[in-house]
C-alpha cells in the first residue's frame, strides 16, 4: 500500500515522517480478552470496529517502532522479549516469537547500534525486550549501548509495585537495567534527539509517557497505551488495564485534539490491522498505512 510519505525498502517497508524513517519490528503476536481491552464499552459496539473470536479474545501485536533520524537510531518499546515461560505464553496466547534482533539484522543494524530506547511505560508487553536471555540462559541488556528513557514516576512505581502493578512489572525485566549505566530518568517533557520528544501523560500508569515525532513539517504522535489500537479513538473507550481512567480520558482528548490540529499521523504498537493512520474529528480513519512486508 502506498500513501504520501511512504518509502519502500528492499527488505522491509518503511514509513516516512519528513526525513525520518519508521520501521515496525516483529516482537510478538498475542491475544487478550476483548472486554479487558475495551473496558465498560459494550461488546455490541466495539466489535463493529474490532473482531473477536468465539471466546471473546482479540488479536494484538507488540511491535516496537525503530525511528531512523539523521542523528540517531531510536527504538520505541521493546516487545514481549524471549524470556516468557510456557505458562505465560499460554496465558497470553502468544502466537509469534520475539524476533526484534532478526528484523534489525535485515536492516543491517546490530543491537549494539541502537542509541536510545524509549519506554512509554514498563508493563511486561512493552519492556519485555529490555533484558534478553542468551543461549546460556544468562540475562543481559538487549541494547547494551542505548540509553533507556523512562519517566522518574514510572521507574519509582516499577521499583515499588502495588498489588495491581506487581503482576506487570516483572523483576526479570528490571534487574539488569537497574544495575547498569544505561538508565536515563526524566521528569515530564524532554527532547531526546532533534525531532523526538517525550511527554509524561499518566493515565494508563502514573508514569506513562507519549512520543512526539516531527521532521520537515510532518508530525506523528505515539500515544502508547492511551491509544493502543485505531478502535480506541473515542476518549471514553479505555481499557480495564488503565490504572487512572479519568486521566487517560483527559489525556486522550487533549492529544487527539492536538494531533488533529497538526494533521498528525497516529502510530500504534498493538494494532495488527494498521501501523499508523490519520483520523477525522469523528474518529474515522481517513488514511492508513499498513506494513505488508511481513506477517
Amino acid at each position: 500500500m502506498r500513501v504520501p510519505g511512504l518509502a519502500q525498502s528492499i527488505l522491509m517497508n518503511s514509513f516516512r515522517i519528513g526525513n525520518f524513517e519508521l520501521f515496525w519490528l516483529h516482537s510478538g503476536r498475542f491475544e487478550l480478552d476483548g472486554g479487558a481491552m475495551f473496558g465498560v464499552v459494550p461488546k455490541m459496539l466495539w466489535q463493529k470496529k474490532y473482531p473477536a473470536d468465539n471466546e471473546n479474545y482479540i488479536p494484538l501485536v507488540a511491535w516496537p517502532i525503530l525511528v531512523k533520524t539523521p542523528d540517531a537510531l531510536v527504538l520505541i518499546e521493546t516487545g514481549l522479549g524471549n524470556k516468557l515461560t510456557e505458562k505465560q505464553k499460554k496465558i497470553f496466547r502468544v502466537k509469534e516469537k520475539w524476533r526484534i534482533i532478526e528484523d534489525l539484522n535485515k536492516l543491517s543494524i546490530k543491537r549494539e547500534d541502537i542509541d536510545f530506547v524509549i519506554l512509554t511505560h514498563y508493563d511486561f508487553d512493552h519492556a519485555g525486550g529490555v533484558v534478553m536471555q542468551d543461549r546460556d540462559g544468562q540475562l543481559l541488556l538487549t541494547f547494551p549501548k542505548a540509553q533507556h528513557i523512562i519517566q522518574q514516576q514510572e521507574w519509582h512505581d516499577v521499583l515499588n509495585p502495588n498489588k495491581r502493578s506487581i503482576n506487570t512489572y516483572w523483576p526479570d525485566n528490571v534487574s539488569v537495567l537497574k544495575e547498569s549505566s544505561n538508565l536515563t530518568l526524566i521528569d515530564g517533557k524532554k527532547k531526546i534527539v532533534k525531532g523526538i520528544t517525550v511527554i509524561q501523560t499518566g493515565g494508563h500508569t502514573r508514569g506513562h509517557q507519549i512520543v512526539r515525532i516531527e521532521s520537515d513539517g510532518e508530525t506523528a504522535l505515539h500515544l502508547g497505551d492511551l491509544l493502543p489500537t485505531h478502535a480506541h479513538y473515542n476518549p471514553l473507550w479505555i481499557m480495564a488495564y488503565d490504572n487512572f481512567p479519568l486521566d487517560a480520558v483527559r489525556m486522550k482528548e487533549e492529544w487527539e485534539k492536538k494531533g488533529l490540529s497538526e494533521n498528525s499521523w497516529f502510530t500504534f504498537y498493538h494494532d495488527p490491522f494498521m501501523q499508523a493512520c490519520m483520523f477525522d474529528g469523528n474518529g474515522n480513519v481517513t488514511e492508513k498505512w499498513v506494513d505488508e512486508s511481513g506477517s
